[in-house]
């Protein structure tokens, strides 16, 4: 039954967890500094906006117990897609070319980061709260964030974790020795 699943490499985990936990604290600090500079809101709405995509409206009342919650939804969210990349990049070799030089990088972020809130903003935040996605300022303004502040930071810590190991094994990258 397991022949046909092949074992992680002993250093997919260590950069599955610095992935999540760059995307986590950068679009975490992101969203925060935007709810409060650009829409004059506190930090703490953001955490508990996300929680009451399953907790309902009434979250928005919360205390710290439901900003935890939210704070713990992102966490999620965040090794959920760091884990869908990294999967991607790991078994499709034209990607792991791509993403081995920083145009290559940039080009794939600026797919990657609106994809990310498509799938989220069309289909799992709707299917969570039973609400059609609203399209307004403050929609455009995520879809773009997420290229710089979700997938960017994704794309570059597994592209240079995985072009390192590539280096490491004499593995050529982009038609050169690396």
């Amino acid at each position: 039954m397991g022949r046909h699943i092949r074992a992680m490499n002993p250093r997919t985990l260590p950069l599955l967890l610095r992935t999540w936990l760059t995307i986590a604290v950068i679009d975490g600090i992101f969203a925060s500094c935007l709810n409060a500079f650009a829409y004059g809101s506190t930090a703490a709405r953001v955490w508990l906006g996300v929680a009451s995509t399953v907790l309902g409206p009434s979250a928005l009342q919360g205390g710290t117990r439901v900003v935890l919650i939210g704070l713990l939804m992102h966490l999620c969210v965040a090794f959920t897609w760091s884990a869908v990349f990294l999967t991607l990049a790991t078994n499709w070799p034209a990607l792991r070319r791509a993403i081995s030089t920083p145009a290559g990088v940039l080009g794939v972020a600026s797919l990657y980061g609106p994809a990310i809130w498509c799938v989220m903003s069309l289909a799992v935040i709707p299917l969570l709260t039973g609400r059609p996605p609203a399209f307004t300022v403050r929609w455009v303004i995520q879809l773009l964030a997420h290229i710089p502040f979700v997938a960017l930071p994704i794309v570059t810590v597994v592209g240079r974790g995985l072009n390192t190991r590539q280096r490491e094994a004499g593995v050529q990258v982009s038609g050169s020795i690396a």
